[in-house]
């Protein structure tokens, strides 16, 4: 008999959590106007609200931890960190920042001006914001398939490349860069193949452009590439990252997820004169260069993180998990963005509440249902989080309306799983019921989704 699967790595140390009431998280709820983002987090049962900072260290990171240098310029602890990057994408240009918005507000601050276009695959959240709020345009070139959420297709975060090089032809002298997600977040944590990066990167230097990745996910895209596209399945996972970061001329990265941090980001690249001009922004923003916002100890962990999450028994660890909980979905025909994503679930609101009307929020309504539920804080990637257009300044409706659940690595059992897929069956057993659901009261003008203030449509 083939044994079951079983984590990489066993547990040394526990945090309680504590159930509540529904009467305490209806309290709760209202206290926060009805956005999860605004609870405290004991307040919350089992915290999917993000899989950013919320992962458990090694006990290799927290050893590293009590070897940082916190020298102001030259610390030790950043040619730790330097190293481990640039032995992992093969870029030699090292600039950290306190977290990945952080590395996108360095860069696109040099890069970027009034009237610019940045198509990529469904740029997230804080991407969006900085090239919106620099008056750009985030032109999506995403394929169109990704917009099935029950089309099971390995690579759904693939770049379209009819799509961008029309936008390459249409506004060549409008672009400053081509910016691509792995994995793509807002698409469902779907990753992009090689063969598609390869295939961008021929565009781009026909068009003579250059290529940013947004990698916080990184590892899980090169892990998918391993067990999805033909030709990987003998490399390591190094290697495919390696040979990924060679059609880019630059990263970002939100060093809180595969890098397994609770805080930290940086900004690499071979082009000299993108670093030269981010170094300025950096000490302006962030910090001395060789500190950029960050504790010495926290470069250390993160040089260790980046070295154990680019190996394939933690990613196949951590997928898998991700995998079950997909699979406990299918069991209560519950649909949801398919395949399962790297690093969340991200559940298609539009058909569990298919009553709720779009401009009622369905997924932000389903994020609500599932605290008041069972304490379960997850995360709405849908028409909220796409803000109103800059122009017209209506709310976006084309995109998918999603619940996501991101799973934070090393943290919760199967058995957490469990609690999270019948709290959702029980939703979805009454879902003819739900016929309401939230309206704006307050929002910002930008990134509204963690601050927006919501009522429940009676």
């Amino acid at each position: 008999m083939e044994l079951p699967f079983a984590e990489s790595w066993k547990i040394k140390m526990i945090e309680p959590i504590r159930k509540s009431t529904r009467e305490e998280r209806e309290q709760w709820l209202a206290e926060a106007k009805n956005n999860v983002f605004q609870l405290k987090s004991e307040q919350v049962y089992i915290d999917l609200i993000t899989d950013s900072g919320t992962g458990a260290m090694s006990d290799r990171q927290w050893s590293a931890m009590m070897l940082g240098d916190e020298s102001y310029a030259g610390a030790t602890s950043y040619y730790n960190m330097k190293e481990a990057v640039t032995r992992i994408t093969g870029f030699d240009y090292v600039l950290p920042t306190h977290q990945g918005r952080a590395a996108e507000n360095v860069l696109f601050s040099c890069l970027i001006k009034e009237g610019d276009v940045c198509p990529g695959n469904s740029h997230f959240d804080t991407t969006k914001g900085h090239i919106e709020s620099r008056k750009a345009i985030a032109l999506d070139c995403t394929i169109d398939e990704a917009k099935d959420t029950q089309l099971d297709i390995p690579f759904k975060g693939n770049v379209d490349i009819k799509k961008l090089e029309a936008a390459l032809k249409k506004y060549h002298d409008r672009i400053p860069f081509i910016i691509v997600t792995i994995t793509n977040n807002t698409s469902g944590g779907q990753p992009v193949s090689m063969e598609n990066l390869r295939e961008m990167r021929i565009l781009a230097n026909k068009y003579g452009k250059r290529v940013i990745f947004d990698s916080a996910r990184f590892a899980e895209n090169a892990y998918f590439i391993k067990t999805r596209e033909t030709g990987y399945e003998n490399r390591t996972i190094k290697e495919i990252c390696l040979e990924m970061f060679g059609y880019a001329d630059g990263m970002t990265m939100s060093a809180k997820k595969d890098a397994i941090v609770n805080m930290g980001g940086f900004f690499a690249t071979n082009v000299k004169e993108w670093y030269d001009a981010a170094k300025v922004k950096g000490i302006v923003y962030e910090g001395f260069i060789t500190y950029g916002g960050m504790n010495g100890r926290d470069m250390n962990a993160l040089a260790i993180g980046l070295d154990e999450n680019t190996e394939f028994d933690n990613l196949e660890t951590r997928i898998k998990q991700v995998e079950y909980l997909g699979r406990k979905l299918d069991e209560y025909g519950i649909p949801y963005q398919r395949p399962a994503g790297g690093h969340a679930i991200f559940v298609d609101a539009s058909k569990v509440l298919n009553h709720v009307p779009k401009d009622e929020f369905p997924a932000q309504t389903l994020t609500v249902e599932l605290y008041l539920e069972a304490g379960i804080r997850g995360c709405e990637i849908g028409y909220l989080l796409a803000d109103r257009d800059p122009n017209t300044r209506e709310n976006r409706f084309d995109g998918l309306d999603l619940l996501r659940l991101a799973i934070p690595r090393r943290v919760y059992t199967d058995n957490h799983m469990n609690v999270v897929a019948v709290a959702l069956k029980n939703i979805y057993d009454r879902r003819e019921s739900i016929t309401k659901g939230v309206k704006i009261v307050w929002e910002t003008e930008l990134l509204r989704h963690f601050t927006v203030e919501l009522g429940r449509v009676e």
